[in-house]
């Protein structure tokens, strides 16, 4: 809707074109309501983040956008007033933050707005204000019989109410933080929280809007951007970066030139925190070691194959696993990993296929044993499976107990190699394709090897670079050509490689 002159002074002038007006547009209930907050032009994103908050089919969005985007402001601040007061007519909102202070600032952030923005309240009040049951603070809206509810990660809100109403809009406004998501343990308590617990309170109903940063490739945005896309979940996600492929800026009106663009780049200072905060990239502050954009998958193993007279270009060589351990099942102990894969010559160079499901938890000696006898014993290549096992200090007791029990294990001594060095070897033969990985399966390895250095586990990425470093470096005895002769007779030329007259 285009608002003219004449429209903007009866807007000013006149409270019932204004409740009318508000009541059906978000945009416009903001723009008029809140323009204190409006310092530059609203931009295209701006208008279609509006445009999500007033689409009632949408159940899920989540949004992720540059710092000081005015994602916060329009979702967590004026979307909820909205609707209540507006066309949506809902009767019970929840905000969540991370912490307890959080949830609290976001409530205090409404009642100022509330308590102070003259405007608003001659047109849409009055209002009072109480604490609630779940000690968190609720803004009451008794006239419209509504409330919304600040609450917490740290808070349950399992059953949560109003009255005959379930919570029908939910917000989440950066419900992780960069120490939030340093661990797997971390990320997941977060999502288990929100999928457990949060999205279950509502009804098949209720709206839900997550917005925060994208702070890890496993961060909660990825994970609903991944069930978007899936089709697991219905729903919308969008990514604003401050510029886009093209190096455009996304809000001309507040950033016009590459002078201010570069301006704020200076203000922040730290590259890292550019990067992630407004180009919408994730970078560990350290550098990585394999990068994501590395990582090659499989669909299915190669088969062997021969002409007439000569040749395979394929063979399977063995079954190898990896195992870094760690013989302690304490709650803050490392985790024994074992990383297991299937060894081929392809064109005569090895190629590393691992195995999905790489063993990574926390298990006594003789756990440990038992768990290293199965991989060999469920394989189906059981007389071609080797276990390498770090050398270092008590751990070659695992190597001899297995060789007394039949078993091919090999200690595998680091070399007074650092975790970091070694998995730095493997990077090109990562990088070169010459390891490849399942396309499901082995995801806490991916995250572990892309983000090493960050996350508090590497265990399988210890295991890993045991397993790749290994491979890479044997001898083995069939490399060369595979021959069939003219009488029938097979084998393989070690020596020249050529076929055997």
């Amino acid at each position: 809707m285009d608002i003219t002159p004449e429209l903007r002074t009866t807007i000013l002038r006149d409270q019932r074109v204004r409740r009318s007006i508000t009541r059906g547009s978000h945009f416009y209930f903001f723009h008029i309501y809140f323009g204190h907050y409006v310092s530059s032009p609203t931009a295209l994103f701006q208008k279609e983040i509006f445009g999500f908050t007033e689409d009632e089919s949408q159940k899920l969005t989540a949004i992720t956008a540059f710092r000081g985007s005015g994602k916060s402001t329009i979702v967590s601040l004026s979307f909820p007033l909205w609707a209540i007061l507006g066309k949506l007519g809902i009767k019970f909102v929840l905000i969540l933050g991370q912490t307890q202070s959080q949830a609290r600032q976001h409530l205090k952030n409404l009642k100022d707005e509330i308590e102070r923005n003259e405007l608003l309240r001659k047109d849409l009040g009055p209002f009072e204000e109480r604490e609630d049951e779940w000690n968190s603070s609720s803004i009451v809206l008794p006239l419209l019989g509504a409330r919304i509810t600040a609450a917490s990660t740290e808070t349950s809100v399992r059953g949560i109410r109003h009255g005959p109403h379930r919570p029908q809009l939910i917000i989440c406004d950066d419900i992780e933080d960069l120490q939030s998501v340093k661990t797997k343990e971390g990320r997941d308590k977060t999502y288990q929280w929100l999928m457990g617990e949060v999205i279950p309170a509502g009804s098949p109903k209720t709206r839900t809007f997550i917005i925060g940063n994208l702070l890890h490739e496993d961060c909660l945005l990825k994970k609903f951007e991944r069930h978007i896309t899936d089709g697991s979940m219905g729903g919308v996600y969008r990514e604003y970066p401050l510029l886009d492929a093209s190096g455009t800026t996304l809000w001309p009106g507040k950033y016009p030139t590459e002078e201010s663009i570069q301006e704020e780049k200076s203000r922040i200072g730290s590259e890292a925190a550019w990067h992630r905060e407004f180009l919408l990239h994730i970078l560990s502050d350290t550098e990585r070691v394999i990068h994501p954009e590395w990582i090659q998958y499989y669909d299915e193993f190669p088969r062997e194959y021969y002409t007439e007279q000569v040749v395979s270009k394929v063979r399977f060589e063995k079954i190898a696993t990896g195992i870094d351990l760690a013989i302690s099942k304490n709650d803050t102990a490392d985790y024994t990993a074992m990383v297991t894969a299937r060894l081929y010559f392809i064109d005569q160079k090895l190629t590393i296929f691992i195995l999905p499901n790489p063993v990574n938890q926390r298990m006594t000696t003789l756990e440990t044993l038992e768990c290293a006898k199965n991989l060999v014993n469920t394989s189906r290549d059981k007389s071609k499976s080797v276990l390498y096992v770090e050398d270092v200090g008590y751990q070659s007791s695992l190597v001899e107990l297995l060789k007394e029990d039949g078993y091919d294990a090999e200690a595998v001594p680091v070399k007074g190699q650092d975790k970091r060095g070694r998995l730095a070897l493997t990077s090109h033969a990562v990088q070169s394709g010459r390891v490849l990985f399942p396309r499901q399966g082995a995801e806490d390895l991916i995250n572990q090897l892309v983000n090493f250095g960050v996350e508090r586990y590497d265990d399988l990425a210890d295991a890993f670079s045991l397993l790749v470093l290994k491979a890479l470096e044997e001898k083995f005895p069939h490399f060369g050509i595979y021959f069939i002769g003219p009488d029938g007779v097979t084998g393989w030329d070690n020596v020249r490689g050529e076929i055997d007259e």
